[in-house]
């Protein structure tokens, strides 16, 4: 699993170049990815929203635009520096702008917030960088008010015809590139080694049903290397 000191370090250090860097790697499908995501979540009628793992506010930003400014969005993340990030981007787009978002430090397995404090989360990457993922998916359910939706946006594994290119790039391309845009190849070996070990659709949807939630679905994208899991808390 891995460690969260080393994880925090390493985000604290490609923060101000993580965006650029997802953008070019992913040759802009992050993008889509989260559209995605945000579409789902906004099908219901969710009242308050926690966006955990909210790196630098990509999806928090994005939901404000499509929620009523009702709705407040908070965004967590256990790493300051990507946080001051997402401050950044909220107020370049001028006062006013997002007002329904705010943001806070916070650990994962350890969510300093009360019980059923909202009715929606959304996770997009962070769950395979959790040290405790059946603990993190638990202290989840323990935010989430009943009959509450959790969403996680995570890589997965590629259909098989799709698997030797993919990881060919994982392990030879990706590092290459991130390490000349991010100056931290280092932290893109540990990106290619994350996803290689997380579980496929099937088993991460096993894994969200041990931990407490039901109506768990799994929609599959770009050949099975990303996908949106979907479910309720009874």
């Amino acid at each position: 699993m891995p460690d969260p000191v080393a994880v925090n370090s390493m985000f604290a250090r490609i923060a101000a170049r993580y965006d650029v860097a997802n953008r070019l790697l992913s040759g802009g499908l992050d993008l889509w990815w989260r559209r995605q995501l945000v579409a789902a979540v906004c099908r219901g009628t969710p009242t308050a929203v926690l966006d955990l793992a909210t790196g630098s506010g990509d999806v928090a930003f994005a939901l404000s635009r499509r929620l009523p400014s009702t709705t407040p969005i908070l965004g967590m993340d256990f790493c300051q520096p990507m946080l001051n990030a997402a401050a950044i981007k909220k107020s370049a787009d001028g006062v006013g702008s997002y007002a329904n978002v705010s943001f806070r430090q916070g650990d994962g397995l350890a969510l300093p917030l009360p019980d059923a404090f909202c009715d929606a989360v959304t996770i997009s990457f962070g769950l395979r960088n959790l040290a405790d993922r059946d603990r993190g998916l638990r202290e989840i359910h323990r935010v989430l008010r009943p009959g509450g939706r959790l969403w996680v946006l995570e890589f997965s594994q590629p259909s098989a015809w799709f698997r030797p290119f993919y990881f060919f790039y994982l392990r030879k391309i990706l590092p290459l590139v991130a390490g000349s845009v991010t100056g931290d190849r280092a932290a893109y070996v540990y990106l290619n080694e994350t996803i290689e070990q997380f579980p496929n659709a099937a088993a991460l949807a096993d894994e969200i049903r041990a931990a407490g939630f039901t109506s768990v679905s799994a929609i599959t994208m770009t050949f099975g290397t990303v996908a949106i899991h979907e479910c309720a808390k009874p």
